[in-house]
């Protein structure tokens, strides 16, 4: 297979970038200077038509994963790059499959779990979960979060593609071993002793093992029936307080000090990130994905946290 991977030098590109070794497999970057092993790239602004959409031409598959990081402040100025970014990334890719004389069989578009409403109750899958936005007791800009992925599925929908499956992958959390990942901060967290309950810990926490979130991109690229959004997320979720003490558990750490929300501000400044990352309840499941057949290989966080810490954080 051809496989081209727009926004693919991050942390998710590479995972699947090995995955997909013996394929040809392009990455699509804003640096050139950015060489990812067993892929070839080529360089994009991430808005425009260029070189670039040749690629794309007689391609098996694209898989979009371009977009700001969401690890960073929430200013105005960042939480507008993180809209634009998405949005025009995927209309950008929408207008070059329209116009390819071979174009790709299927599109798959990153996006994310926290489209779905801040929630303790009942879990989020695709045919009954709430679109969030506007809850009582959150922060106000959560509702931005929610703007970003609901525009950037529009931009993916509503692109002029007819003869491309278009899958909108809603996905949560990855955890995988390495720096770069969210799974890497939380490991050092707990080792520093930190790991404890965060806003009294009843958020739910919505995760995904690095080797399910890849066999679930292979199932989704094989499975020629299934288009939509599509859950990427263990069948698992669990409240953040007991999701820190599987971990510390795994890690062999006794010691994690709880942290109340104007902690967690203070700390999310200091690191410059922002505390939606961990105080949103994130209650998702993978509904389309267990009803196709899908198996995970590591479905509870106990057996997954002890995996991943045994290869290295």
């Amino acid at each position: 297979m051809k496989i081209v991977i727009p926004g693919g030098t991050g942390h998710l590109g590479l995972l699947l970038a090995r995955a997909f070794e013996g394929h040809e497999v392009v990455i699509v970057s804003r640096r050139a200077d950015i060489q990812v092993p067993g892929a070839r790239t080529v360089l994009w602004d991430g808005r425009t038509p260029g070189g670039w959409t040749a690629e794309l031409d007689g391609a098996d598959a694209v898989i979009n994963l371009a977009g700001r990081s969401v690890n960073c402040r929430y200013t105005q100025a960042n939480l507008r790059e993180m809209m634009s970014s998405r949005v025009d990334s995927a209309a950008v890719v929408g207008a070059a499959i329209a116009q390819a004389a071979r174009p790709p069989r299927t599109w798959l578009q990153m996006s994310t779990a926290t489209i779905y409403a801040h929630r303790y109750d009942q879990a989020n899958d695709e045919e009954t979960g709430i679109i969030g936005g506007g809850e009582d007791g959150v922060p106000g800009y959560w509702a931005f979060s929610v703007e970003i992925a609901k525009n950037w599925e529009r931009a993916q929908a509503e692109a002029p593609t007819p003869g491309t499956r278009k899958v909108a992958l809603r996905t949560s959390i990855v955890m995988a071993p390495g720096r770069g990942g969210a799974f890497h901060q939380l490991w050092q967290l707990t080792r520093l002793g930190l790991g404890g309950p965060v806003g009294g810990g009843r958020q739910y926490m919505s995760w995904i093992h690095d080797r399910d979130f890849v066999r679930a991109v292979e199932f989704l690229l094989a499975r020629e029936d299934l288009e939509g959004p599509v859950n990427l997320a263990s069948p698992g979720p669990l409240p953040y307080r007991e999701f820190m003490a599987e971990l510390r558990r795994a890690a062999g750490v006794r010691v994690g000090l709880p942290a109340t929300r104007w902690m967690a501000e203070i700390g999310a400044f200091v690191l410059r990130g922002d505390t939606e990352l961990l105080l949103k309840s994130r209650r998702v499941v993978p509904g389309r994905l267990l009803a196709a057949g899908f198996r995970f290989e590591l479905p509870g966080w106990p057996d997954a946290v002890r995996d991943l810490v045994a290869r290295g954080g």
